[in-house]
Parts: structure tokens; C-alpha cells; sequence
């Protein structure tokens, strides 16, 4: 959820997911689809897990929906998993250990920082602020605030658009192939954080123009992306 961005002019600029990259929520998600689906009558065991993994609301709830057979509206089920999800979020989700400490780094190397999530305001804003978070990020635009969400590149491009800033000239911090497709698609380079707890690397390396293995890394790739930036106008003659 976490995207940086870095002009071609100076660095590149950061931008987050938050899901799996800041918040160390991708073990709960299970438990909070559990929930949903057992008011409609289902035993989620978190079997559709990857499936779901980084899309918009509307896009999980439309796969249920079909893998269930389910009644509800699809409108009933975005507004009754993002109660669920926000409960989560407020009460038992947490950050990762390193989360607070590279934002703080990041922040220190005058980077625009933004966040980019398919999680409804109402759970991502007050985790942010719980964590005490917010005051790192420029911009932050949740799943309501677009039409199409990931992978459609909507609303990378729109966190570009509020920071004034080129898609071309941006990172995107991302855990979830469907996120990592939207970044792709909106014209801008990816370094992936794949949870080894659900998915498998292996399916990154083809995707992503980067792949870490934890958001601590992130600082010393932008220098080095920087660096690489400077020294190829320095030799360019």
C-alpha cells in the first residue's frame, strides 16, 4: 500500500500499499471473509485466499459471490466486509516491526510519500492514525475514492495526479500481484514484498521490476536507483 516516487529530475518517489507492505494484515484477511461468509451460511477456511489477495472490495466480493452462489447484493457484502475489516483494523491488525522506522528514513530523505489501498477509508485512515503514521504521507487514497480498483492502474494514477508528480517518475511498494499489475499498468516501476507466508516469490520475479524480501530494503534500493540515475547523466556526454 505504501508507493514512493522519484523524479527523473532528482529521486525516485515512493508510493505504499498498505495491506502486506505497512499493516501485517494479510494473515487476518482470512479470518475476516470467515466472518462475512459465515452470516450466509459458508465455512471459509481461507481456501480462495490468493484469489482475493490485493483486489479492490468490489472485485472480492464478486468472487465470492460466484464461488458461493450467495444471495446478497454486492453492495450488502463491500459495506458489511469493510464493518468486518474495520473492526480488524482498529482492534487486532498491527504494523510491521520496520514499518515506522523506514517511513522515518524515507520522510528523511525528502521523498513524497503516499499511500495507495483497496481497503475503505474507514479502516485505513484510522490505522494510520493509530499507529501514528499519517503525518508521513502526502497522500492517501482508499479503495471509495476510485471507480475501478486494482489491478486497474486508477488509483496509482490518481495518487500521481495529487502529488503533481509524472507516473514514470514513481516506485510503487507492493505485495500483491493484482497491485503490482495495476502499477505496471499505470506506467510505473514496481519493487515487490511477497508475504512467503501465502505466495510463492517465484511468481514475482517476472512481474515486478524489483523484489525485496522486506520493507527494510526499500531505502537503500531508491539510493541505489537514484545513483544509477545520476551516474547514467553523468556518462551520458
Amino acid at each position: 500500500m505504501l508507493r514512493a516516487t522519484i523524479p527523473h529530475h532528482a529521486a525516485t518517489i515512493p508510493r505504499c500499499d498498505l495491506h502486506g507492505v505497512l499493516a501485517d494484515s494479510e494473515p487476518w484477511w482470512n479470518e475476516i471473509d470467515a466472518k462475512l461468509l459465515a452470516a450466509h451460511g459458508v465455512t471459509y477456511r481461507g481456501e480462495y485466499h490468493r484469489n482475493v489477495l490485493g483486489v479492490s472490495y468490489q472485485l472480492a466480493v464478486e468472487f465470492y459471490k460466484k464461488a458461493f452462489g450467495l444471495f446478497a447484493s454486492v453492495e450488502e457484502l463491500m459495506r458489511r466486509r469493510g464493518e468486518i475489516a474495520a473492526d480488524f483494523f482498529a482492534n487486532r491488525i498491527n504494523v510491521f516491526p520496520s514499518a515506522k522506522t523506514v517511513l522515518q528514513e524515507l520522510w528523511q530523505m525528502n521523498l513524497h510519500l503516499a499511500v495507495a489501498t483497496s481497503s475503505v477509508s474507514a479502516s485505513a485512515r484510522p490505522f494510520l492514525a493509530r499507529h501514528g503514521l499519517t503525518t508521513f504521507f502526502e497522500v492517501v487514497v482508499t479503495g471509495e475514492e476510485v471507480e475501478h480498483g486494482k489491478p486497474h492502474p486508477e488509483i496509482y494514477l490518481r495518487v500521481a495526479e495529487k502529488l503533481g508528480i509524472a507516473a514514470a517518475a514513481c516506485l510503487v511498494i507492493e505485495d500483491a500481484l493484482s497491485g503490482i499489475a495495476a502499477a505496471k499498468a499505470a506506467k510505473m516501476r514496481v519493487a515487490a514484498i511477497p508475504d512467503t507466508r501465502f505466495v510463492d516469490p517465484r511468481d514475482y520475479e517476472k512481474e515486478a521490476d524489483y523484489l525485496l524480501s522486506s520493507l527494510k530494503e526499500v531505502p537503500s534500493l531508491i539510493r541505489k536507483v537514484n545513483f544509477a540515475n545520476q551516474s547514467g547523466r553523468t556518462g551520458a556526454g
